[in-house]
């Protein structure tokens, strides 16, 4: 997809030399899929604070099921 997008100058060199990007392109993609990656981790931890795992094997019964 192509887009035109108004961004600062200083951020894009930024995100490019923290990146370790060869180009703009490839620091946005960088960039985006890092953003995106860390707001799933952040929703999830969300849903395990409001409805914690429950674990319903102990260590004992969890080797005992490997083992079969």
């Amino acid at each position: 997809m192509k887009i035109t997008a108004l961004i600062e100058d200083e951020l894009i060199q930024e995100v490019v030399s923290t990146s370790g990007a060869k180009n703009i392109t490839e620091a946005l993609k960088i960039a985006l899929k890092d953003y995106l990656a860390r707001r799933k981790l952040l929703d999830l931890a969300k849903d395990v604070a409001t409805e914690p795992i429950e674990f319903y094997f102990g260590a004992e019964q969890m080797r005992d099921l490997n083992q079969r």
